[in-house]
């Protein structure tokens, strides 16, 4: 069994992404040479630093694959939990919504942290009543039902052109979002923990008395290439 596959260090893992922030994250993504950064998604709902493991939703237009009826979104909520984000690729140009009031309230009942979603939601309003973390460019009034349909969940997705898969990591805050590859996760959380930790000391530093060009120095523009 591989270290990943172990729901123990998946929640491990978490916790550790949960402490940092998505800027951190992005400086430790420079010193790695990875890609994966997102900006310009701004948060819709919800409030503080949304971090998990990525459950993904395909949606598109055609026929739904083959089986009873399911409405878009039941699936991913239904096998995904406190560890998780929910993460929806729907790049259709189609004006319908891709989660909504209703999904909401069923995701918050499982404790899924909350949801990226490349395309527009709906009954935002009623996220934010509930403090539930979504993070959107769009919103729309009109539903997913004949416009829309759920292709795939936990298959591979692209958000916002960065291409995501099932089992991978994410942060987002109002700065941006970052995708990990789940290979990665173990790795960046170091390289991520030791800028986090630099950084603090830098803050000290300033507190301390120090003037901001001794503190934000060689060393400062020199932090990533370590």
């Amino acid at each position: 069994m591989s270290k990943l596959s172990e729901p123990l260090q998946t929640t491990e893992a978490v916790q550790r992404l949960r402490k940092l922030d998505c800027c951190t994250v992005s400086d430790a993504f420079d010193r790695m040479g990875l890609t994966g950064v997102v900006t310009g998604v701004p948060r819709a709902s919800g409030v503080g630093t949304l971090a998990g493991r990525v459950t993904t939703i395909k949606l598109g237009v055609g026929d739904p694959p083959p089986g009873p009826p399911r409405h878009l979104g039941t699936t991913a909520i239904e096998i995904s939990g406190p560890d998780n984000v929910i993460v929806i690729e729907q790049r259709t140009g189609r004006d319908a919504g891709s989660w909504g009031g209703i999904l909401t309230l069923g995701a918050m009942l499982r404790g899924v942290a909350g949801v990226l979603a490349d395309g527009p939601v709906r009954d935002i309003d009623e996220a934010r009543v509930h403090g539930f973390s979504i993070f959107t460019r769009s919103f729309t009034a009109r539903t997913a039902r004949g416009r829309v349909t759920e292709i795939g969940t936990n298959v591979s997705i692209i958000f916002e052109g960065v291409p995501v898969n099932p089992g991978d990591f994410v942060i987002a805050d109002s700065s941006g979002i970052a995708f990990i590859p789940a290979e990665k996760i173990y790795m960046l959380l170091d390289v991520a923990e030791d800028i986090g930790a630099k950084e603090t000391s830098m803050i000290r530093a300033l507190r301390g008395g120090l003037s901001s060009s001794q503190v934000m120095g060689g060393d400062y523009e020199d932090l990533l290439k370590r």
